[in-house]
């Protein structure tokens, strides 16, 4: 399992690499692989939420659950699905959020890359996952990783947006100290719990709000 991390993260993260937790999480991933396995994202996409935003341009965090399961849809993003991929139907719904609330064209196109390169960092809590088996691997170690990834986050940073959408999410607020970041909830855009209060809540046009307001860019939220 190759580990590609943008030169910040790996400062700041270089510890858990040398951890007990860390070593069996790789050999359990390269042993599922040597047993034919399919596993997303591909190995080499696994930290890429950690490659296209560094720690240092973290404005927002999207926090996920684990990657999409089918064939051609994981690429290392929450909710992100490569170009020319039907788009995921949580992933509808957060494009109609934006172009209810802001008027944004509801893209065909579900690669979130551009976002990721305005500071967006796309995390998922569990980062890999069996082929067509969805929560597959939310018990091999992953959350000790990545709830040190949000406390980290919180401990050396200030003024970041957190979008907790649904319950999953949601466990996650313990780990960051809200009297210097912002954390908005909602639920989930799944299509079983979107219409309960995710679509029009008017989260990405809060977030961007809050940027002006605390004197950073706002995110274009747009895709095509």
């Amino acid at each position: 399992m190759e580990i590609r991390l943008e030169t910040s993260w790996l400062e700041i993260l270089k510890e858990e690499f040398d951890k007990e937790y860390m070593k069996n999480i790789k050999n359990f991933l390269i042993e599922e692989i040597q047993k034919g396995k399919i596993i997303y994202p591909n190995p080499k996409n696994i930290f890429r939420a950690f490659e296209k935003t560094p720690f240092n341009e973290v404005k927002v965090v999207i926090l996920g659950q684990d990657p999409y399961h089918g064939p051609g849809q994981a690429q290392g993003f929450c909710f992100s699905v490569n170009e020319g991929t039907r788009l995921p139907p949580s992933l509808q719904n957060i494009y109609k959020e934006l172009n209810q609330s802001l008027q944004i064209h509801i893209a065909k196109n579900g690669d979130l890359t551009k976002w990721t390169e305005q500071g967006v960092f796309l995390l998922n809590a569990i980062l890999t996952v069996e082929g067509w088996k969805p929560a597959s691997h939310s018990k091999i170690g992953w959350e000790d990783f990545t709830d040190v990834v949000i406390q980290k986050i919180s401990e050396q940073k200030e003024n970041i947006i957190f979008l907790l959408w649904g319950a999953f999410a949601q466990s996650k607020e313990k780990l960051i100290d809200t009297s210097k970041h912002f954390i908005l909830k909602t639920t989930h855009p799944s299509p079983f719990s979107a219409h309960r209060g995710f679509l029009g809540s008017n989260c990405f046009k809060e977030t961007n709000e809050i940027l002006e307001k605390i004197g950073k860019t706002p995110i274009d939220w747009s895709i095509e």
